[in-house]
């Protein structure tokens, strides 16, 4: 069953909304309704996402990254700061 992508574009901007809403009533690090607004907005980026591609075979230019990926990423700039540059 595939979900109308208007549906699914405002539930994403609902939960950017509400994730708005928490980041700006942040009581400290870790927050965790900050947190929960985050991966909501996650979560409906993805249901938007597919339900676009669905429809009309159409991406958006976003993506979300895992932590996974942001480990990686990170290694591999560490691993750059160990490469020396030579000048003439």
């Amino acid at each position: 069953m595939s979900i109308d992508p208007r549906v699914a574009l405002q539930s994403l901007t609902t939960a950017l909304e509400e994730h708005l809403i928490a980041a700006s009533n942040r009581r400290g690090d870790g927050d965790p309704a900050v947190e929960a607004a985050f991966f909501a907005v996650a979560d409906a980026f993805e249901v938007y996402e597919d339900a676009l591609y669905e429809a009309y075979s159409e991406v958006t230019p976003l993506q979300v990254f895992d932590d996974e990926e942001d480990d990686d990423d990170e290694a591999s700039i560490d691993d750059d700061e160990d490469l020396e540059i030579l000048k003439d």
